[in-house]
């Protein structure tokens, strides 16, 4: 099960330079020009919880196997990209392919680094890229019309509900508010992901600022705050330039400079974890002798989904779920204290994992 997010923004704003450092590779030409990302690039990042470095010491696993989320830099937009300016086509294409977006806004000074709009307005720049984004929705949808009305006009059942979404969302599309933030009900809204619009996916503004900020944020990082808070999206702040040093040092070395900066974590540590929350996912864990291992599940899966992301035999031959809670498990010290102690349940396929259990799946095949 592939999960995705896709760094976006105008150029020169550090995307590239963020997705250096949260793949700690040089994949993307970070440089001073607009378009020097002309392809999508994609990076694997293993998300951070001190969870499992704490099961596989009570389990004493020779491995440790961290979930991963996939990261994908893609080229800058500009003014006008839904009309096909700049690289605009191949922009909103690539963001069709991801899960949700990192949206990255420049909130810092630096007279060496140009900005496509002449000046630093993190709040004008996030309202430029989402109008594109809802040009962009807004035409596919009237272009999708006129296929539904000729299939209702032939009596289809099917596009005659679609079609009954997609005249409830182009009206306030229509009048600025991005398809995320028009209220639908579940069946409409799975009716509505068929339209792949652009402004329905979830949106985690990431504040750019400068090094002397990072731990505090600054006007410009607080304005989006605001704004963010107003629609009820995230944020958070970084410098992608700390970032990208972290990223070139030992371990040991990364703790004193962050330490010296004030900053108890890497900002691409609160990034991935955002970005994690953002697409509606939770972490189960399976620990024993050879590994402890964290895997990925949508919010509400049940055991056998869950089982499924193991390996499709163990779904198959679902028998049933040994369960552990994160936190019995540790209070008890394991898997044989939260046995003893009767903390371990049997759940059968139905059942609804909940983040932090620790499984083991008994299938037959």
């Amino acid at each position: 099960m592939g999960f995705a997010c896709g760094i976006v923004g105008l150029p020169n704003v550090g995307k590239s330079t963020l997705f250096n450092a949260l793949t700690a590779t040089a994949a993307a030409a970070a440089a001073n020009y607009p378009f020097c990302t002309i392809e999508p690039n994609v990076g694997r990042v293993p998300v951070p919880d001190r969870r499992l470095e704490v099961l596989a010491r009570l389990a004493k696993s020779a491995k440790i196997g961290p979930t991963q989320l996939e990261i994908r830099d893609i080229a800058g937009l500009v003014r006008g990209a839904s009309k096909g300016e700049g690289l605009g086509n191949r922009f909103l294409a690539a963001i069709r392919e991801v899960d949700a977006i990192l949206h990255v806004l420049r909130c810092f000074e630096d007279p060496d680094v140009t900005h496509v709009e002449g000046g630093v307005d993190p709040l004008r720049d996030a309202e430029l890229v989402e109008t594109e984004l809802l040009l962009a929705d807004i035409e596919s949808l009237e272009r999708q019309k006129d296929g539904l009305v000729r299939r209702v006009r032939g009596r289809d059942p099917e596009a005659q509900a679609k079609l009954a979404v997609l005249e409830k969302l182009l009206p306030p599309m229509e009048r600025g508010t991005p398809a995320r933030a028009v209220p639908l009900g579940a069946e409409e809204k799975d009716l509505a992901k068929g339209f792949q619009l652009l402004t329905a996916k979830p949106v985690l503004y990431v504040c750019n600022v400068e090094e002397a900020a990072a731990a505090t944020g600054n006007r410009w990082s607080e304005a989006v705050a605001a704004m963010a808070a107003r629609q009820g999206a995230r944020t958070v702040v970084i410098s992608a330039a700390i970032e990208a040093e972290l990223a070139q040092l030992e371990p040991e070395e990364r703790k004193a400079y962050l330490a010296a900066l004030g900053l108890e974590e890497p900002g691409l540590a609160k990034v991935i974890r955002e970005g994690y929350r953002l697409l509606g996912l939770i972490t189960f864990f399976t620990a024993g002798p050879k590994e402890a291992r964290a895997w990925t599940i949508p919010e509400g899966a049940t055991a056998v989904q869950a089982a499924a992301q193991i390996h499709s035999d163990i779904a198959k031959g679902f028998i049933c779920a040994e369960v552990i809670a994160y936190e019995d498990y540790v209070r008890l010290g394991g898997e044989q204290g939260a046995k003893e102690a009767g903390r371990m349940r049997l759940e059968g396929r139905d059942y609804v994992v909940r983040d932090g259990d620790v499984c083991h799946f008994r299938f037959n095949v």
